[in-house]
């Protein structure tokens, strides 16, 4: 294709479902809990363990710790670090920094110390909100903090519920405080300030698979706009929802969900360890969800869990998914114990906002990650030039132009350049992912350009092997890496990591390797059969869920 770009097929079918483009309304999330605070005062919020915080109070708890906020020097523009899992506090410091103007990074506590330090200093993060378990042995690690930090508040995770005393670190030169103590005494009151739609609302970092993780600044336009166009298939009932998600606060799915969740009064299930599958689903048994969201990973372990029999689906209004998509049986299992709700995949990235294509539930095509947004354009684009649109069908590199999009990349404008390019009169995001787009605009996710293995010339989509390797019933998970070919310079080996079921793992190693490479024999091209199968007790996932293959690669690098 060539020339001028042609309207999206999508665009049809957007039609067809009765989609418009939204209103948005560009208050900041802070005015909602204000309002909120107000008009459904008792409404519960957030619910963490046995505790319900509602909007009076969540409103009161954000005003505080944003008058104490003052009192350390944070006003508009400075950033915080928010070094927590999915605590109240979180969710109370996100409040806070709206109403001050000021902007939140979410710091991961699966972060080294030294990783830590390097996010703080590239965020210039101010003031550092650390759990308690977190900030001293990170602290003591470093021996100090970067210049930038001045303060840090140090919270307990059961602060909220059962408070008690904190061991606070004594970092040198730095201001250190305790959360409960900078609070107690501070207003309840504070106003939400006036924000302009290009403020930096939040520096979500990204996972740094291609080296060190990159600030994407998030501006408030660019959140609110997401929060509209998201909830486009399925809108939100105000002060009617039950939000279930194990997405952490850090990661740019949680946190848009929070808030997304926070701007429709709704109640949220604080999981602070989503491993934790016990507590999850005895939550929703508590509390049943009306939106769910998963990775496909985190689903099949709900459906495989006892009390999964137990929850409550028969309320829920949407079910989404994303990271890789789910087809075949475990799709049908997995909506099957959610009572027929459709689960609808979604695609996106953190640079996105995050999301950009959504699986219709009323028009779903289960193959593929979903359509276009409406006001999202997404096109497939050559992987060497990335200007040369591609035929329907055609594998290529995906690119974006959202109103979502980030402002840049903090403080990286060569890489800034990079990612976000002017192209046909728009600023498009290009994604580094590998795709191909059908004749409705369907977009079909074939892999990350990282993650895709050349051998002697010839694509092997590590996504499109891995999904038919789940036919096989003694594959619990599996994934696929390429390292260099020694004896063919430019070439791949194709090296396969396999999971196996608990029933599977009692089999010998060498009949469970011959009945995947006989599989593979029969269901591949030869070039994408793989040439070393590794048995693992675990594939190492991400803290999202995600197949990290990051870990795979230093390892078949060591190997």
């Amino acid at each position: 294709m060539s020339g001028q770009l042609q309207p999206g097929p999508w665009l049809a079918v957007h039609e067809e479902l009765g989609v418009q483009p939204p209103e948005v309304d560009d208050r900041p999330p802070g005015t909602f809990v204000e309002l909120y605070a107000q008009t459904i005062a008792d409404s519960s919020a957030l619910r963490y363990f046995e505790r319900d915080i509602c909007y009076r109070e969540l409103n009161e708890l954000s005003n505080r710790l944003a008058n104490g906020l003052v009192t350390l020097g944070i006003g508009r523009n400075d950033v915080v670090g928010l070094h927590m899992p999915n605590i109240p506090q979180y969710v109370i410091a996100l409040v806070a920094l709206s109403k001050l103007g000021a902007t939140g990074s979410g710091v991961s506590p699966l972060l080294a110390p030294a990783e830590v330090a390097h996010q703080l200093e590239d965020a210039s993060v101010k003031v550092l909100i650390s759990l308690d378990s977190l900030a001293k042995p990170t602290l003591d690690a470093l021996g100090g903090l970067p210049d930038c930090v001045t303060a840090v508040i140090v919270t307990g995770a059961d602060d909220l519920r059962q408070p008690s005393d904190l061991e606070l670190p004594a970092p040198d030169s730095v201001v250190c405080r305790a959360f409960l103590e900078l609070t107690a005494n501070a207003s309840s009151e504070f106003r939400q300030v006036d924000l302009p739609p290009d403020h930096v609302l939040l520096i979500q970092y990204t996972g740094g698979t291609t080296g060190k993780p990159k600030g994407a600044m998030l501006t408030l336009r660019a959140i609110m706009y997401h929060m509209a166009i998201f909830n486009i298939y399925r809108p939100w009932e105000v002060a009617a929802e039950t939000v279930a998600s194990a997405f952490p606060l850090f990661h740019v799915a949680g946190v848009s969900l929070m808030l997304i969740a926070l701007t429709a009064g709704a109640r949220s299930l604080l999981i602070p360890d989503g491993r934790d599958l016990d507590h999850f689903c005895q939550q929703m048994v508590d509390f049943p969800p009306t939106r769910l969201a998963a990775v496909p990973t985190l689903y099949q372990m709900i459906a495989d869990h006892p009390l999964s029999a137990e929850i409550d689906f028969s309320h829920l209004k949407s079910a989404q998914t994303g990271a890789a998509p789910i087809t075949g049986e475990d799709r049908k299992r997995i909506e099957r114990m959610l009572k027929g709700t459709v689960l609808s995949d979604g695609y996106g990235m953190t640079e996105a906002g995050p999301t950009l294509v959504v699986n219709p539930p009323q028009r779903c095509k289960p193959e593929s990650v979903g359509m276009p947004l409406p006001t999202v354009d997404v096109r497939i684009v050559d992987v060497e030039t990335g200007t040369r649109e591609l035929p329907y069908g055609e594998a290529g590199e995906i690119i974006a132009s959202s109103p979502c999009l980030m402002k840049g990349y903090r403080n990286r404008p060569d890489e800034s350049a990079n990612s976000l390019r002017e192209w046909h009169g728009k600023t498009w995001m290009y994604t580094g992912d590998v795709g191909t787009m059908d004749e409705e605009g369907y977009i079909y996710l074939k892999d990350r350009a990282k993650d895709m293995i050349i051998v002697s010339g010839f694509k092997v989509f590590s996504v499109e092997v891995e999904d038919k390797l789940s036919a096989l019933d003694f594959i619990a998970c599996s994934a696929l890496i390429g390292s260099p070919d020694l004896n063919r310079p430019g070439s791949e080996v194709v090296n396969l990591y396999v999971e196996l079921t608990p029933e599977a793992k009692q089999l010998g190693s060498d009949q469970v390797r011959a009945e995947i490479l006989e599989f593979c024999r029969v269901e591949m091209a030869p070039y994408k059969v793989p040439k070393i199968v590794h048995l693992v007790d675990a594939i190492p996932l991400t803290a999202v869920g995600k197949v990290d293959k990051k870990v795979l690669r230093a390892q078949a690098a060591q190997a």
